[in-house]
């Protein structure tokens, strides 16, 4: 047990939800967006990805740490959630690959966390009304006045917290005469693991600020660029959207992954829109519309690409089963909501979803689909060497079932090349 395990800590939701615990980690307070995350494992990248930036995680399997922190398994330099609650903390490694504790490792990095609570409530609470601000507290632990400053708190909608994640400067991460492609990384927040599958695919890796003039990256001559993920709303990201919409123009192979898929989504003059609580885990089912095929994937998302407003008549469940609009656009009859057996999969298209870059960069094409809710988790340009998906083909832990997106981006290139 640490020092720190036996002080109170105070969690605290922006609708009055409280919830006593213990500290584990450092003390002090921490505010920030309160969501969940479904992972039986990977608590150590969960708490190093950038996308987390501004996040307060809990995590709904009961015991976390069991196996410790290492120096290999970050996926950036340091921790970046805002804070983390856990039912229980796991302070003695049980793995022959640990170099650390959990909790200590909380506590050298400084992360105000919270054990000891009903994590399933918790998490059942925020799929039911929604990711909300929130926040950790072993200083102010009158409830009343936390809450007040939680309501004070910013909220997630309008904030630009690539800012906070990306590189300063162009660097690059391998030799380029040694590989047979060379990629520029857009950086908004990129996991390490994205880098790492590139090389590993005999690829050579420049890094580039997401914020980069258009010219910049031309200079760097890429056979293709990739779109990194990143925390935050994309739509405060008007230089990110802009050096897209510039690559997709000059027809360089470009693609995106989660956070570079909504960008990609607004270059093309979509729009995006918040989910009431995301999609944060290693289990999420996601449907190839083309192959058919029906993926395992890893996803860390508040936000996703509008298909309506690419001309697309599709709408995920999270928006199209608002009381008011119980219906989905896909040509379906409308739903009665109170069938217990209704499954995403009867709702699947039976005909290409496919709608108009309002900014006239060609038709865009729904590639796959969230099973559990309808979310565009993929979409691909018929005119221009573009695509993007909303889940994570770089993920682990977690399962491997995406990998492949690594060998469409180099078929992609290899054909712009030929």
């Amino acid at each position: 047990m640490t020092d720190n395990q036996a002080q109170p800590a105070l969690l605290v939701l922006e609708d009055g939800t409280i919830f006593w615990g213990q500290s584990v980690g450092a003390t002090g307070e921490t505010f920030g967006e309160m969501v969940f995350n479904t992972g039986m494992t990977g608590y150590q990248e969960v708490l190093t990805d950038p996308s987390y930036k501004g996040q307060i995680v809990v995590m709904t399997y009961p015991e976390i740490g069991i196996y410790g922190v290492n120096v290999e398994d970050v996926e950036s330099e340091q921790i970046q959630v805002a804070g983390y609650a856990v039912h229980r903390a796991v302070d003695e490694p049980f793995n022959q690959r640990a170099t650390a504790s959990f909790t200590d490792y909380l506590a050298e990095s400084e992360i105000v966390a919270i054990e000891g609570i009903d994590t399933r409530k918790l998490t059942r609470h925020l799929r039911t009304h929604g990711a909300m601000r929130g926040a950790i507290s072993t200083e102010d632990l009158d409830p009343d006045h936390l809450l007040e400053r939680v309501r004070q708190s910013p909220q997630m909608a309008g904030r630009n917290l690539a800012q906070a994640v990306t590189s300063d400067e162009i660097r690059d991460r391998t030799e380029r005469p040694e590989r047979a492609f060379h990629v520029a990384l857009i950086h908004a927040g990129a996991k390490e693991n994205i880098a790492r599958d590139l090389m590993s695919h005999g690829i050579g890796v420049t890094i580039v600020p997401y914020d980069a003039d258009p010219d910049i990256v031309m200079d760097l001559a890429p056979d293709g660029v990739m779109v990194s993920n990143g925390p935050g709303d994309p739509e405060p990201l008007n230089e990110m959207v802009e050096l897209v919409r510039a690559l997709i123009r000059a027809r360089v192979p470009t693609v995106g992954i989660c956070l570079g898929h909504q960008v990609m989504g607004l270059a093309l003059g979509g729009e995006t829109y918040k989910m009431r609580f995301g999609h944060r885990g290693v289990n999420h089912p996601v449907k190839d519309l083309e192959s058919g095929r029906v993926l395992i994937t890893t996803q860390n998302h508040g936000f996703a690409v509008d298909p309506t407003s690419l001309g697309i008549a599709w709408e995920p469940l999270d928006t199209a089963f608002e009381p008011s609009r119980p219906e989905m656009l896909a040509g379906k009859e409308p739903l009665d909501l109170s069938d217990p057996s209704l499954t995403m999969a009867e709702l699947l298209p039976d005909e290409p979803l496919i709608g108009e870059s309002p900014l006239g960069l060609g038709q865009v094409e729904i590639t796959h689909l969230s099973l559990n809710d309808g979310t565009m988790e993929g979409l691909r340009l018929h005119d221009y060497p573009v695509f993007s998906v909303q889940y994570h083909p770089e993920a682990a832990p977690g399962p491997h079932d995406a990998k492949s997106f690594f060998d469409a981006f180099t078929a992609l290139m290899e054909d712009h090349r030929a």
